[in-house]
């Protein structure tokens, strides 16, 4: 057994000293999101990254790095308020510690949100995109030295986002009046943003948007057996072109808000 798995252990047991509850879904919770609220849900736990051993604490900005247990008696869900980057100093098994130990706590779906850049000139800050693929740039991968203990060493990634998940949450938004864009998200490292020809490169390679997040966590949900649901807040306009201007964390926070509240939507009538 790799010194993962055992952190994934500790971790687990950690957890279930404070509940024995049966997780049956997971949402991650990126920039600007952390406040999302599922309506018809209580609040059974919420506990502290920090109290969970093993596991890293949450440094990035706005995230607040606490795991909430809600239940609405038909389902219990575990919302991540935050999560974990390689640009904080994590190596890839690290950032996706927290991917891992939701599916040793039952959940078989993972859905998980992110801030963006538009790459995509149909995009606009505010707008909702669902992940039909990714990219991974960041040249890391959490399956790297690891055993066959958490899952199938050389999973599959024809389908990384689950097709039956991205149709139910089309439905969802269309039957909210909400239009969302499709596309694929690239992953990068940061935390510097990318250069203007950087962004021009990765529209040409066929990417929509583009983070620091999502991809890893992706590699190790699919890695696990975990069906898989993403979605991008859309924060600012990344096209590299001559009208580029400078992106600040406040008006990528501020449109992560506005792009959230559609996201809480369609996950309220998705996970009802």
């Amino acid at each position: 057994m790799t010194e993962l798995a055992h952190t994934i252990e500790r971790a687990h047991q950690s957890i279930r000293k404070r509940t024995t509850a049966k997780i049956d879904a997971a949402v991650v919770l990126g920039s600007g999101l952390s406040n999302l609220d599922l309506s018809d849900y209580k609040e059974l736990h919420t506990i502290r990254y920090a109290d969970i051993e093993g596991l890293p604490v949450s440094t990035a900005p706005s995230h607040a790095g606490e795991l909430r247990i809600v239940s609405n008696n038909k389902q219990t869900i575990a919302l991540c308020a935050g999560r974990h980057h390689l640009y904080e100093g994590y190596t890839a098994q690290q950032v996706c510690t927290l991917t891992y130990l939701l599916s040793t706590l039952g959940a078989q779906t993972l859905i998980i949100t992110n801030a963006a850049g538009a790459l995509n000139a149909e995009f606009t800050p505010g707008d909702v995109m669902l992940i039909d693929d990714h990219i991974n740039a960041t040249n890391h991968n959490p399956l790297i030295g690891q055993d066959e203990t958490l899952g199938n060493r050389f999973p599959d990634m024809s389908e990384a986002y689950s097709n039956s998940l991205l149709a139910q949450a089309q439905l969802a938004a269309s039957s909210q009046g909400i239009d969302c864009h499709h596309g694929v998200y690239i992953g990068v490292t940061g935390p510097s943003l990318e250069t203007s020809a950087e962004r021009r490169m990765f529209s040409a390679m066929g990417a929509d948007a583009v983070g620091m997040s999502t991809v890893l966590e992706v590699i190790a949900a699919n890695h696990c057996g975990m069906n898989v649901l993403g979605l991008s807040a859309i924060t600012n306009l990344a096209l590299g072109d001559d009208d580029q201007s400078v992106d600040t964390l406040e008006d990528v926070l501020r449109n992560a808000a506005i792009a959230g509240e559609k996201i809480t939507t369609i996950l309220n009538e998705l996970l009802t």
